[in-house]
């Protein structure tokens, strides 16, 4: 009788045990060992997969956490935080996202991808705080969902994300202006009813961009539904503007039958995005040049190895990896598609797994019956999801039973009110 296997889930343990040299994995940079506090007044994302971007002047910064949460060991901010959810009680409810560290989402009461965090924070009206334990645009987004008594907090202020930023309300707004010159009017139907161009904006954007879509008859999407979402477009439009992750609106629209020849690519930073009018005008989605830097890692000489290396894999990546990777992984979906993918095999099998360390980690700790490994082999977590760390959720935690809110996350009601027509078309638009 075979012994199952223990697997650790917690990425935290296995970037110290590299530095450690106990472990002969790679991590793309030993600063992830270290606690995010000592990154969080700098400029930049921070330590892990989107390190080389480009982060926008400004960007919220966190300021100094209290020593005592600073210097408390794993197991003390394990108890306090347990301590300080019983005393609250049903007055918080802490979401976490499935990329979250595992220190940080064993405490969650609802664990998602963000189309199930949304719907999560519609089901607590009556839940006096909202813990956010994922990135900015999650938090925003649950204030927008979430009852004007409610306060949403992010623990780390510093927790942003890089494919947000990557689609400014200036950079979608000058492009608008320019697509009207190419295409006329935008607020006009031609003879069929149908509109130039409807935006889509993936959920991984700020309020003022889904405040834009909303003004403008868009609609939000998720990873989960996406498809859903192109087809509620493509009937009220001749086009979609899809922003901000690049692959995730190609990979959707090849999915659909679309050619890739009508899908151009619109670049901010260049005169009509860097298409020609005619390429504009014959286009089907003009694809935002965003990306998403961890599914960006994946390639398909890692799908090639893990072939050779494990006959009968199975491949399985999430849609914001390049359209090369998805067309030569077995399939795709969203995270969840992943999870529920994994827990319906019925007899020991392997996988290879193309999203964010957090998540895979946890499956293979989940399902030991399995083998689950990430693609990428080297250790490389969302830079901005890993600053939240336990420290800051004791402390926000810890504040609440003492009446003090930290770090509420607030949207302004001039944008909030079309954000939320854009979120309730989102939630409305149920993936199959």
């Amino acid at each position: 009788m075979s012994i199952p296997r223990t697997i650790d889930p917690s990425v935290d343990h296995a970037l110290q045990a590299i530095v450690a040299g106990t472990s002969l994995d790679a991590t793309c940079t030993t600063d992830l060992a270290a606690d995010p506090w000592d990154f969080d007044t700098r400029p930049g994302y921070g330590p892990g997969s989107s390190m080389g971007d480009v982060i926008p002047v400004g960007s919220p910064r966190q300021g100094e956490l209290p020593a005592e949460y600073r210097e408390a060991g794993e197991d003390e901010l394990d108890a306090r935080i347990r301590a300080a959810k019983q005393t609250l009680g049903d007055r918080v409810v802490v979401l976490g996202h499935f990329y979250q560290r595992e220190e940080v989402v064993r405490h969650a009461d609802y664990v998602g991808d963000s189309f199930q965090l949304a719907n999560a924070a519609l089901e607590h009206p009556d839940a006096e705080a909202i813990v956010f334990c994922g990135v900015h645009f999650m938090a925003e987004t649950a204030d927008l969902l979430s009852g004007p008594d409610q306060s949403v907090i992010l623990p780390n202020l510093a927790a942003g994300c890089s494919m947000a930023d990557m689609a400014d309300i200036d950079q979608v707004e000058d492009c608008w202006e320019q697509l009207a010159d190419v295409l006329g009017p935008l607020d006009q139907p031609d003879a069929d009813g149908l509109l130039p161009v409807i935006p889509v904006t993936y959920m991984n954007s700020s309020a003022a961009i889904k405040g834009f879509v909303g003004r403008h008859g868009g609609i939000v999407c998720t990873s989960s539904n996406a498809a859903t979402v192109l087809e509620w477009a493509f009937a009220r439009g001749r086009r979609v503007l899809f922003f901000p992750d690049q692959h995730l609106g190609r990979n959707t629209a090849k999915a659909m039958g679309v050619p890739l020849k009508r899908m151009p690519m619109w670049n901010p930073r260049r005169p009509l995005g860097g298409s020609s009018e005619t390429e504009l005008q014959e286009s089907r989605v003009i694809l935002w040049h965003g990306f998403c830097s961890v599914h960006r890692r994946f390639t398909v000489e890692q799908i090639e190895k893990a072939r050779a290396e494990h006959p009968g894999v199975r491949v399985i990546v999430h849609p914001e990896c390049p359209m090369e990777v998805v067309d030569a992984a077995d399939e795709a979906g969203s995270t969840d598609h992943i999870r529920r993918a994994i827990a319906a095999a019925t007899t020991p099998s392997t996988f290879a797994v193309g999203t964010e360390i957090n998540l895979v980690r946890r499956l293979a700790a989940q399902h030991p019956q399995h083998e689950i490994f990430c693609l990428d082999p080297v250790v490389c977590p969302c830079s901005t999801m890993y600053r939240i760390h336990p420290g800051y959720l004791a402390w926000v935690l810890e504040d609440l039973v003492a009446g003090r809110v930290r770090n509420r996350i607030r949207v302004a009601d001039e944008v909030a009110q079309p954000a939320r027509v854009a979120l309730e078309r989102m939630l409305a638009a149920k993936p199959r």
